[in-house]
């Protein structure tokens, strides 16, 4: 018999339609640690994307009956995740980061550090100056990993708007960013 751990996460997503806690269980433990780290990429704030994480698969778990496996369970989840940190947007100032929080790290040099903050901060500043849509467009592109097709489904727009969200998005970054990436 095939267990949870086997299916993919459409076959958990139909299984979550029928009722299926231990199957919304595992889509969520599957992408929690993701969907948390975009929101927070594009929000700035660690509480800020909790929220919005733990919002995004609440209305995965609600409008699980109407789940149609036509796209990717990821696209779908991206989709939901993009409209509540534009949500937020319109709410309030976000404070985008590329800096997670900071974790324990014995091993790195106090130069390694200060390099590594100072580089943080930069990219940091260079994301929070773009619009949302290239935002969102470049965070699920070079932190998440999304493909065009995937992007262009999830914020809603086109292959070709994607193609230019991300050049412009590149190209306001590298502008920002060139007298560091001179050094």
């Amino acid at each position: 018999m095939e267990t949870a751990i086997e299916k993919s996460d459409k076959e958990l997503m139909m299984d979550v339609a029928k009722g299926d806690m231990e199957a919304f269980t595992q889509l969520v433990r599957r992408h929690q640690v993701a969907v948390w780290r975009s929101a927070y990429r594009f929000i700035g704030d660690a509480t800020e994307a909790e929220d919005i994480a733990q919002e995004t698969f609440v209305r995965v778990f609600e409008a699980s009956s109407r789940y149609k496996p036509t796209a990717s369970f990821r696209t779908y989840l991206y989709c939901i995740l993009n409209r509540l940190c534009l949500d937020h947007v319109r709410k309030m100032r976000p404070i985008p980061t590329n800096e997670l929080p900071e974790v324990k790290d014995p091993s790195p040099s106090p130069d390694e550090t200060t390099s590594r903050k100072e580089r943080d901060a930069l990219i940091h500043e260079a994301v929070s100056a773009l619009p949302p849509n290239q935002r969102m467009a470049i965070v699920l592109r070079y932190f998440e990993g999304l493909g065009w097709a995937e992007i262009a489904e999830a914020i809603g727009v086109s292959l070709k708007a994607v193609e230019r969200l991300l050049a412009r998005g590149r190209q306001t970054m590298e502008d920002r960013l060139s007298a560091f990436i001179k050094k």
